[in-house]
């Protein structure tokens, strides 16, 4: 018999705030954290918004030793983590160190900043700047790694860098690696820096939004006016544990695993499939035993592209029909893209808990493309369900689906 999984701990770093008060507070008066970026320099860049996080730093709170491997991805998670494991009460206990706990993280890639070392090296022949932690800040699996060094972990690691479903697939595969008797514990999540070439790399497939005077305004998921995304940045993690463990030892549990799904489009790098994420769907379903009316309540991955949107919509109407309640996050902290499933997984679960389910901010009037499903839109959502699903789509045509019981 499988092990049931549970999550223990919850905590993110996050452009709202580093807790669920002060950023639930902020999504209910409507705030978003898009802002105007000083990007004038970069002249090929339309897009010159983002959803940075101020004043981040963990200088004074880690040593020069503890962070010469970190780049920034790296701090975000480990910070987010240090939280998750307080919350969950396990920071600081042996179990961490008992090759019982693992790591399942992931980012669309590490460090940008180190990168500039190496074309140095290439371009010039030698570089003032490359040195012996270099590699360790700019691979992909450098988030997973340093929170393992970081806590002395020696259990399993499993990275994830498959872009915007790296944080939903690392929650994804944890609980699979604790059903299957791997580990008791696994720390799953997923984080991601803002950088100038993770807008580049969707400016340059005019996928970006360029209301550059109207940062209030932008994005706006599922809405017909939308014209595109916005980058931002940070990191969640999740808990993980089997459920017999956690109650033997006392834990608060705030929510059960019970279903996940991926797979993959094998049609086009950048065009998502509605006929594929509908299949991710129904494999998350199949998996917790439901049917398709047991769900309440879906995140949707909506990231204010046409596309996209378009597709995930059909997806999810394919499933559960009309009137299925479904917002999207992005609204307020723009794509966070490797951090964006487990930082949606996070706040899916708190507004689960509450029973109240904020709107997809700036949507004022659905895309007539999108399918029929009840969007929620202008004021918060009340709202009970035992059963919540969580949505994300990657470019690569990856597909993952999660389900959250309430606990």
């Amino acid at each position: 018999m499988s092990r049931r999984v549970v999550v223990t701990g919850m905590a993110g770093v996050t452009a709202l705030g580093n807790d669920w008060p002060t950023i639930r507070a902020r999504l209910h008066a409507g705030e978003t954290a898009i802002r105007r970026m000083d990007w004038d320099y970069y002249t090929g860049i339309n897009a010159k918004l983002a959803a940075p996080i101020p004043d981040f730093s963990v200088e004074q709170r880690y040593s020069r030793k503890q962070l010469r491997t970190m780049g920034r991805v790296s701090r975000l998670a480990v910070s987010a983590t240090e939280q998750a494991l307080t919350e969950a009460g396990l920071l600081g206990e042996a179990m961490l160190k008992s090759g019982r706990c693992g790591v399942s993280y992931g980012s669309s890639f590490g460090s940008v900043a180190p990168i500039l070392s190496f074309a140095e090296l290439m371009k010039d022949g030698a570089s003032g700047t490359l040195n012996a932690t270099s590699y360790v800040q700019v691979m992909s699996h450098t988030a997973a790694v340093n929170i393992a060094l970081f806590f002395g972990m020696t259990g399993r690691i499993i990275p994830t860098s498959t872009a915007c479903t790296s944080g939903s697939m690392a929650i994804g595969y944890a609980y699979e690696a604790i059903q299957a008797g791997k580990a008791e514990v696994m720390i799953a999540g997923g984080g991601e820096e803002l950088d100038i070439s993770d807008v580049a790399v969707f400016d340059t497939l005019f996928a970006t939004s360029t209301n550059n005077d109207n940062p209030g305004l932008t994005p706006r998921p599922y809405d017909v006016a939308r014209d595109g995304l916005v980058i931002g940045e940070g990191a969640t993690t999740l808990i993980l544990e089997d459920r017999e463990h956690a109650l033997a030892r006392g834990a608060a549990i705030h929510a059960e695993v019970v279903g996940f799904g991926t797979n993959c489009d094998g049609h086009h790098a950048t065009q998502p499939q509605a006929s594929t994420m509908e299949a991710a769907l129904r494999l998350a379903l199949d998996d917790s035993g439901l049917p398709a009316d047991a769900i309440g309540f879906v995140n949707g991955h909506g990231t204010a592209t046409e596309a996209g949107d378009i597709a995930e919509s059909e997806a999810t109407h394919a499933v559960f029909g009309d009137g299925m309640p479904i917002h999207s996050l992005k609204s307020y902290f723009g794509h966070t893209l490797g951090a964006c499933g487990a930082l949606e997984a996070w706040l899916g679960i708190e507004m689960m808990r509450e029973r109240s389910f904020v709107p997809t901010v700036n949507l004022a009037e659905v895309d007539p493309r999108c399918a029929p499903l009840d969007y929620v839109m202008k004021d918060a959502r009340r709202l009970e369900t035992e059963f919540l699903m969580s949505n994300n789509f990657a470019f690569g045509g990856i597909n993952t689906s999660l389900i959250f019981r309430l606990a």
